[in-house]
């Protein structure tokens, strides 16, 4: 019986589809169609892939182009193939390869080619494959790293701010240890809005603040003759920080929403000493609630990736950080089984111990901790 894959060579504006009976001795016959990206074009593809009887689909991770044609193919494709009368095992299976895996000659690049090249090294196993969650992990997956990126952004922001200062001779960082406090706060407003006496900004201190008086008018005291210049740069910053700030005052409100429903696994988590609820929060989006992806806790670290490995190099031995496992569906592998051997499935894939053995690196002794993460 034949047992057809599809490969897609993903683009931002066109796909490049072809489709082959894969249980075949001889060379593989592929069937090739070009398809848009729009959202109509996306659900025809998902109709001729039922057509053509399509029981798995494997795709190049390229950008983010992909995840329109993965979340079509999920809603309009997979269920259609999972839930039809004599469906196989993997039948509606969604495969996300990494594009190193699938690199080819040097040389002019062939969109049709490298589809069927996807096809051929997810039968000869030789894709890394990535871990895509379900679509509500995505959205916490989104609304987390969005969360992240502004607090970066915050970060930055106050690096700026302190450099600001520093170039227009305040110094009072030197006196204050946090420059977004209060207190610190209370001083930089009005600074912005013009104030040019240092005593008057120095009494905005609070009165448990460790710097005297006196050592506050001397950091602030070339407000003075303050250009200002300055002070419309400083103001700006003040006004972005709050921006920020506010923003991630909502993303905090939108995880709480979307995580009400784990609240016992974000409260049990963030008991671990070393995380809290931004990091437990962050952990569960990425992993999912229960982790049940990951088989064990070496392959959750592995994934994550917090160790380092030895490697030896000539006569110098260097530690680098441990390349990032894969998964798909439940199952850590970089290769996956021929059709042929598809009932031996779960002994026939790589485990994670083997990949170690074949890249030549050596396997962790033991679970590593995640509490690096967030």
């Amino acid at each position: 019986m034949p047992y057809r894959i599809a490969g897609i060579d993903v683009h931002k504006k066109m796909l490049a589809v072809v489709v082959s009976d894969v249980e075949i001795e001889s060379e593989f016959l592929f069937e090739r169609r070009m398809f848009g990206s729009n959202p109509e074009q996306l659900r025809l593809l998902a109709a001729w892939l039922l057509e053509q009887e399509a029981e798995e689909v494997v795709m190049e991770s390229t950008a983010q182009y992909w995840r329109p044609v993965w979340e079509t193919l999920e809603r309009y494709w997979k269920p259609l193939r999972e839930k039809r009368e004599g469906a196989k095992r993997r039948s509606g299976t969604l495969h996300l390869a990494q594009a190193q895996s699938n690199r080819g000659r040097r040389g002019r690049k062939r969109d049709f080619v490298d589809a069927e090249r996807l096809v051929k090294r997810l039968v000869s196993r030789e894709l890394t494959l990535s871990f895509v969650p379900d679509a509500e992990q995505r959205l916490w997956r989104t609304v987390a790293r969005r969360k992240y990126q502004l607090t970066r952004d915050r970060v930055r922001l106050q690096n700026q701010l302190e450099s600001l200062l520093e170039e227009a001779h305040i110094k009072l960082s030197s006196f204050v240890s946090d420059l977004l406090g209060a207190s610190a706060r209370r001083m930089l407003k009005a600074l912005a809005e013009g104030e040019t006496n240092p005593a008057a900004l120095a009494v905005l201190a609070d009165k448990q603040l460790r710097a005297t008086p006196e050592q506050l008018c001397d950091a602030l005291g070339a407000c003075t003759d303050l250009k200002p210049v300055y002070r419309r740069l400083l103001k700006m910053m003040l006004e972005q920080l709050q921006f920020l700030e506010q923003q991630i005052s909502q993303l905090d409100q939108e995880m709480a929403s979307l995580l009400s429903q784990h609240e016992d696994a974000v409260r049990r988590l963030a008991e671990v000493p070393g995380l809290g609820v931004d990091s437990a929060q962050q952990i569960i989006a990425e992993v999912g609630p229960t982790a049940t992806t990951f088989p064990s806790g070496k392959h959750l670290s592995s994934w994550l990736a917090p160790a380092l490995v030895t490697r030896r190099v000539g006569e110098s031995i260097r530690a680098t950080d441990l390349p990032m496992a894969t998964a798909t569906c439940g199952v850590f592998s970089t290769r996956r089984p021929t059709p042929q051997s598809r009932p031996k499935e779960a002994s026939s894939r790589l485990s994670i111990a083997a990949r170690y053995r074949a890249s030549g690196t050596r396997k962790p002794s033991g679970p590593l901790p995640i509490g690096s993460v967030g």
